[in-house]
This record gives structure tokens, C-alpha cells and sequence, in this order.
């Protein structure tokens, strides 16, 4: 790996953060006429409101902007102390949008970015994982005027940085912008989509397929199909269960608020309770017994078309209950989260509805959180105006 950047003065990166910004706002507004990150989302025509000065506070903290500029529709993971920055859509030097294999690591320890080898063959919306030390990718999305699903697979290894293609996912199966979760030597995929047209009114391809890859026998298993087909949704594995959350079905407008839990051991799925917030392109981590969910696209209360969601909203596994939490300081969707230790790291995303990336890094610590909203009877929504753990 490479080095590219040190460690800024926190005054220097609120103000490059800024910069990106209001530039990922003129490029968005910009772009009218170009293929959008998501069909159905024209762009913006006036710049984005972002606040000049994100209120940071109640858990949350800025860190160093990402070295290689904007990036959304990526994947991340962690291993030790590093984030992984793994593919997504880049602004190209005629500012249209562009898929890379970019791979960029954070060291959360130095607040400092390096490079790293990059993705073979350029992927958005990746499905990625950690397994002990390595990183896998199993499969995504390419293409120019239709994304399509690639079968391509790789796992990276840090230590050499190195990639090493893996077998090819099995045929009918391959998708990008799937829930992801580990557990064991075994990765699994619920959902995502395997066409994504980024132009208004283009398909997107939504499935309901399920499945898992074991790293160590290099198998793949067929697994019970979600009940409901899902896409740019959130998925994490706590403890023996796997938990799917939100997401949307063909299209920005069909946002969903559903949970829905895989028992690893029967195979069978449950319904659990509802988001506070129906929304898609979330990212989503867990820490502990509890899932993190960030974001999102999909907004169509009469706020804007283009509205992205600030919510930050944590699920309890063991209760089965919801907490509204302190919203982002900069609303994203078509991001990622990664927990290092108990702070969940958010790089990159898009601050408008379709494609509008920014280098904005921030993390979340959740022992320091705020949470906000009244009770919201069975959806399970609690309040508390102080830290809570």
C-alpha cells in the first residue's frame, strides 16, 4: 500500500468537507441530461442544502475526508484498526459518473488515508465482506448504459495487498446491492438486484434470492428466498440470526420499513418489528446486539423528490425494538458502514437523491448517543435525551 494523505487539522478538513459538498451539490445540478447512480431520480436542478457547518455532537465526529475524493455506491470492511473503501461511482473529469475499482483504506487510528490494490474488474454496489483477516467480494454491478450483475469474485488479502479471483458465483445468482452477513466461515447474500438501468425510468431488477459461500470449502448454498424481494437494503448476522431491514423494491419509490430475520439454524424466516422510517439505500452495522441504520433515498412525503434521509435509527435484536437516534450531520444514501471496535465508520455516499458523491467521512460512537422522538406504541420507538448504551 500506498500512502496519500496525513493527518489534516480539523479545521482544515471541516473546510475541504465543506468544499466537497457544495461541489458534489454543483456537480448533481450539473449533471441534468447525464445518467444518473439510480433511474427515476432526475438530477437535482438547484444545489443540495447542505449545511454549511454539519452539527456535529451526540456521538458523531467528523474524520478525514477521503483522500481519493467522492465515492458512493461502494462497499467497506474492516480489518483490525483499517476501513476498506472497495469500488463504487466516481465523478470523472467530464463529470459523468463513472464505475471504478478503487480501493482506498482508512487507518482509524491515524485518522490517515493509503491506497491499496485496486478491485480487478470494477464493481458499484459490491457485495463485501470480512472473514478473519481477508476481504471478500462476491459480485456486483458494471456496465455503461445498464448495470448488470457480474459473477466475478475475489478475496483480498492485506497483509500481501493482494487479490486473488475466486470461482465465479453460480450462474442465476449473481447480483450487486444485496444484504450482506458472516457467520463462521460462511458469507451470506439476501436480495439485491441483478439489472439496474441508470436513467429515469430505467429497471431495476429486484430479486429475492438467498444464498451463502463458505470461504474454506468454497461452496455455495441455495438458501429460503425473502419473502419479499429486496434491494439497496441493510443486513447484518447477530448472533445466530440473520436480519435484513428496510430496502426498497424496483425503484426509489417502493421504500420499505420491513425486517425480516433468518434463523441460521431452522432456515427459517420471521418477521420482526417494523423501521420507524420506510427507506432504501441505507447503510447498516452492528455492534453487540444491536444494528446501526443510516440514511437512505426514497423520501416522498411532499419534502422533495430528491430528499435524502438524515435518520440514524438502531434496532435491539433481543427486544425487538426500535430507537430513534441523533441524525446524521450529513444525510447520505448509496454509502456503507463498517464497526471498528464500538465506533461504526460511514465514508462517501451521495447527498442527493440519483448520483451525487462526497468524500464526507464521519463516525459514530453509539455509547455516546443521543436519542430523539416520542414513543410510537408497538413500532417500539423509544426516547431518551441523554447518553445510553
Amino acid at each position: 500500500m500506498t500512502a496519500s494523505t496525513g493527518r489534516p487539522g480539523l479545521e482544515g478538513a471541516a473546510m475541504k468537507r465543506r468544499t466537497v459538498l457544495f461541489l458534489g451539490a454543483a456537480l448533481a445540478a450539473a449533471s441534468t441530461g447525464r445518467a444518473q447512480a439510480h433511474p427515476g431520480h432526475p438530477a437535482p436542478l438547484s444545489a443540495v442544502p447542505v449545511a454549511a457547518e454539519p452539527p456535529y455532537g451526540t456521538g458523531w465526529r467528523p474524520l478525514a475526508p477521503i483522500a481519493g475524493g467522492p465515492r458512493q455506491e461502494h462497499g467497506v470492511a474492516a480489518v483490525g484498526a483499517k476501513v476498506y473503501v472497495i469500488g463504487g461511482i466516481i465523478t470523472d473529469p467530464a463529470g459523468d459518473f463513472a464505475t471504478t475499482g478503487r480501493v482506498e483504506v482508512y487507518d482509524a487510528r491515524r485518522d490517515t488515508w493509503s491506497n491499496a490494490a485496486p478491485l480487478p474488474v470494477a464493481m458499484n454496489h459490491p457485495n463485501v465482506a470480512t472473514v478473519g483477516a481477508k476481504v471478500y467480494v462476491l459480485g456486483g454491478l458494471s456496465g455503461g448504459a445498464s448495470w448488470q450483475a457480474l459473477r466475478d469474485s475475489f478475496v483480498y488479502d492485506p497483509r500481501a495487498d493482494r487479490w486473488t479471483r475466486l470461482p465465479s458465483m453460480p450462474a442465476g445468482i449473481a447480483r450487486g446491492s444485496a444484504a450482506m452477513g458472516v457467520h463462521g466461515p460462511r458469507i451470506y447474500l439476501a436480495g439485491g438486484m441483478r439489472t439496474l438501468v441508470p436513467s429515469p425510468g430505467g429497471l431495476q431488477d429486484t430479486v429475492d434470492t438467498v444464498s451463502s459461500y463458505d470461504v474454506v470449502t468454497g461452496r455455495w448454498e441455495a438458501l429460503p428466498s425473502l419473502p419479499q424481494a429486496r434491494d439497496h437494503v441493510g443486513g447484518a448476522v447477530v448472533g445466530t440470526t440473520l436480519y435484513v431491514l428496510g430496502g426498497r423494491d424496483r425503484g426509489q419509490v417502493n421504500v420499505r420499513d420491513t425486517v425480516y430475520a433468518l434463523d441460521l439454524r431452522s432456515l427459517r424466516w420471521f418477521v420482526r418489528a417494523s423501521m420507524p422510517t420506510a427507506r432504501g439505500g441505507i447503510a447498516t452495522a452492528a455492534v453487540g446486539t444491536k444494528i446501526y441504520t443510516f440514511g437512505g433515498e426514497g423520501k416522498h412525503d411532499g419534502s422533495g423528490p430528491h430528499a435524502v434521509f438524515a435518520e440514524t435509527e438502531v434496532y435491539d435484536t433481543v427486544h425487538d425494538r426500535w430507537r430513534r437516534l441523533a441524525p446524521m450531520p450529513v444525510p447520505r444514501h448509496g454509502t456503507a458502514a463498517v464497526a471498528v471496535g464500538g465506533t461504526i465508520h460511514i465514508p462517501g455516499g451521495g447527498v442527493a437523491g440519483g448520483g451525487s458523491p462526497v468524500d464526507a467521512n464521519d463516525a459514530y460512537r453509539p455509547d455516546q448517543q443521543g436519542t430523539c422522538g416520542p414513543p410510537a406504541g408497538d413500532r417500539g420507538v423509544g426516547c431518551a435525551l441523554q447518553p445510553t448504551v
